[in-house]
């Protein structure tokens, strides 16, 4: 099938035929086995390609999101899980990785670091994922988290968050980043779910109209990731590092299709506590995600979404990382569910396809980080294989009804 938008179908749609939802749920378990073997004493580090330890540091996002992840597999009754989370929830409250004296987390133990937005967003979602799990201690957590968000990180003028300080909480970065307000958005829904506090909604609903409404309007479609504090589009932002692995040069498509599954998870949230839910919501969803395929589906001849491309819609780099690939799936899948166009499942048959043919590891069951364009295991952005969230949460989205978050999905369903 080389054109995604024009496919011919001629059987059900995999989410809803059980041979499929069964391979989604034993790749999913197959993640979590593989990655438990990342635990140390004080959370959660990282392994490399060949599946052991890089070494036993613990790193902030990794715990935060595995502390998300296995919140997320104790709901859905997967034994063994529930422990997994609660040694996270207690490293990050506990452990180094978090300041005692100014509070706020660091990157990671080996000292202290910028406090950065992206991170404390994972801690909130964590929290959050923790208390709907009945994770002990995880509404500790998840307090602690709104707190630093609240009091240093949500710029209230703006309705954004300020990227990072200092570890000191003085030097503010002089930036604007779509990267760490994303995970935030994130974070507020799922703290929506856990709370029923519609604050969280407001803050997603602002989030979501600057980044998936107003910003993508104004840019032909496109959605820019690096601006001043004025808002002021940054285009050379990141051309010394273009392979940054959160702040890279360029447009992003895989960030595009994330975005766009985002505001059909906010939508879901409006209607969720009885609110109408603006009709761009879904507008924009269809387009963010019609121009990451545009712009990052096969533009160099080879299957795969790319990683980033420049402004003029050039290959920038090629290589094709997991998570790009998740995101693809999951909102190809959400898109689908919300629409019913048949157009969305062949980008999802095609995404998975893609995951199993190139990025599943048969050995271990884990997923290839990144590739070049010709398939082989490449380090550029991701030299090492750090975590199980975006693979682990494609293997649960069509499991579930779009829904603002997936812990939240999980409880109800």
């Amino acid at each position: 099938m080389d054109d995604l938008r024009t496919p011919v179908l001629r059987s059900a749609f995999w989410a809803d035929r059980e041979d499929h939802r069964q391979w989604l749920r034993t790749e999913g378990r197959h993640l979590l086995r593989h990655y438990a073997k990342a635990r140390v004493p004080n959370g959660f580090a990282t392994l490399g390609n060949d599946g052991t330890l890089v070494d036993d540091t613990p790193q902030g996002i990794i715990t935060a999101r595995k502390v998300h992840c296995y919140s997320i597999a104790s709901l859905m009754g997967l034994p063994g899980s529930a422990s997994l989370a609660e040694h996270g929830v207690a490293a990050l409250l506990d452990g180094p990785l978090r300041d005692r004296e100014r509070d706020g987390w660091f990157a990671d133990a080996a000292g202290p670091s910028r406090k950065k937005a992206y991170l404390h967003a994972f801690i909130g979602l964590a929290g959050a994922s923790a208390t709907m799990a009945g994770v002990p201690r995880g509404d500790e957590l998840m307090q602690a988290a709104v707190a630093v968000i609240d009091d240093h990180f949500w710029i209230e003028a703006e309705q954004v968050m300020q990227p990072s300080f200092a570890a000191d909480w003085s030097d503010p970065e002089a930036y604007r980043g779509a990267n760490c307000n994303m995970h935030t958005l994130e974070a507020c829904l799922a703290l929506l779910d856990a709370t029923d506090d519609t604050r969280w909604l407001d803050r997603a609903l602002a989030l979501a109209l600057r980044f998936g409404h107003e910003i993508p309007s104004a840019q032909g479609g496109t959605l820019p990731e690096h601006f001043s504090p004025a808002w002021e589009i940054l285009p050379d932002y990141g051309s010394d590092q273009p392979a940054d692995d959160t702040r890279p040069w360029g447009l992003t498509p895989g960030h595009h299709a994330e975005w766009g599954g985002l505001l059909l998870k906010v939508e879901a949230a409006c209607l969720a506590v009885g609110r109408s839910a603006p009709a761009w919501l879904l507008t924009d969803a269809i387009a963010l995600f019609d121009m990451a395929v545009s712009l990052g589906w096969a533009p160099d001849g080879h299957p795969g979404m790319v990683y980033t491309v420049g402004f003029d819609g050039a290959v920038s780099v090629a290589n094709r990382a997991y998570w790009v690939q998740a995101e693809l799936a999951n909102t190809a899948l959400m898109l689908l569910r919300r629409t019913g166009e048949p157009r969305f499942e062949a980008v999802y048959r095609q995404a998975w396809d893609f995951i199993a043919d190139r990025l599943i590891d048969p050995s271990d069951g884990s997923w290839r980080h990144e590739i070049d364009a010709e398939g082989a295991l490449s380090g550029v952005v991701y030299p090492t294989r750090e975590d199980l969230y975006h693979d682990f949460q494609a293997t649960i989205t069509p499991l579930i009804p779009v829904s603002a978050s997936l812990a939240g999905g999980i409880l109800r369903t």
